[in-house]
């Protein structure tokens, strides 16, 4: 198990948001065929700390073997982690998260799992969207309060720069 020398990630591209590319589909269970990587090395390649991607075990989310006392993780682990990064990225929760990289592992109709995960993703738009009106808010009021001190400075004669 050697150090492996790849790009970072790109968690933060906007197309494929939550896709896997074609080569990096989760595979199946049986990943012994795979490349493996330590906690440190994943924790290098997406500059987090290997207590976070503990964190992310004990949330279910990546599920390592063990190699006597240390983690191993597969390719499967790997793209888990690419994915619950980009959906952390995205503000979803982990249980969100979670259900949608589940989907990837599900051999079952898949469905009724994506309507609910459509649903989820209607919300947090919509979510976002409030946000969003908000920030308009909160910046038309800023420029309002900047305006009136400007006046004020200019009418006590102290000319702004």
């Amino acid at each position: 198990m050697s150090p492996v020398s790849r790009p970072a990630p790109a968690i933060d591209s906007p197309e494929g948001a939550f896709s896997a590319s074609e080569n990096e589909a989760l595979p199946e269970a049986n990943a012994a065929a795979g490349p493996l990587f330590t906690i440190t090395e994943l924790a290098a390649e997406f500059d987090i700390t290997p207590r976070a991607i503990r964190f992310y075990e004990d949330m279910g989310l990546l599920t390592p073997a063990r190699a006597g006392r240390n983690r191993v993780y597969t390719q499967r682990d790997r793209t888990r982690l690419k994915l619950t990064l980009r959906g952390k990225r995205l503000g979803l929760s982990l249980q969100d998260v979670k259900q949608l990289v589940d989907m990837y592992d599900s051999q079952s109709d898949t469905a009724p799992q994506l309507r609910a995960f459509l649903a989820v993703l209607d919300q947090h738009r919509r979510q976002l969207q409030q946000q969003l009106s908000d920030i308009e808010v909160t910046l038309a009021e800023i420029s309002q309060h900047e305006e009136r001190c400007f006046a004020l400075l200019a009418d006590a004669g102290h000319p702004t720069a």
